[in-house]
């Protein structure tokens, strides 16, 4: 499974963006989508994660109430819409893909993993 993040960007506190993480390759798999970040000097850490068929999501204390993520399975593509974006956002955003359950918060949880799409948040 190949995955591409894009729709990162600089905005302003406030504003929104929405990013998309498109899969190719191996996408039959039933496979729950997830996005995490990393900010620089920082590990990287959850943020959201979605099950297969879409009927469970999960998020990360931080962005809860501000980011939803969805996917198009017929388009194998996730979406990350970012509202009411912080500072604190800023870092490169990266899509994977795994098995398991969508609670499940760790890296190593996650076998796919997309090139990351910087998010830039301005005060």
């Amino acid at each position: 499974v190949q995955l591409q993040a894009s729709g990162g960007g600089l905005v302003q506190a406030g504003e929104s963006l929405r990013l998309s993480c498109a899969a190719s390759g191996r996408t039959s798999g039933s496979y729950r989508m997830g996005w995490f970040r990393q900010a620089p000097g920082k590990e990287r850490e959850f943020v959201a994660a979605i099950s297969w068929n879409a009927g469970r999501t999960y998020y990360a204390d931080s962005v809860k109430g501000r980011f939803a993520i969805s996917r198009d399975n017929a388009k194998n593509t996730v979406y990350l819409q970012m509202n009411s974006l912080k500072p604190e956002d800023t870092a490169v955003y990266y899509c994977a893909a795994g098995y398991g359950s969508v609670s499940a918060t760790n890296t190593a949880s996650y076998r796919y993993w997309g090139q990351g799409t910087q998010v830039t948040v301005s005060s």
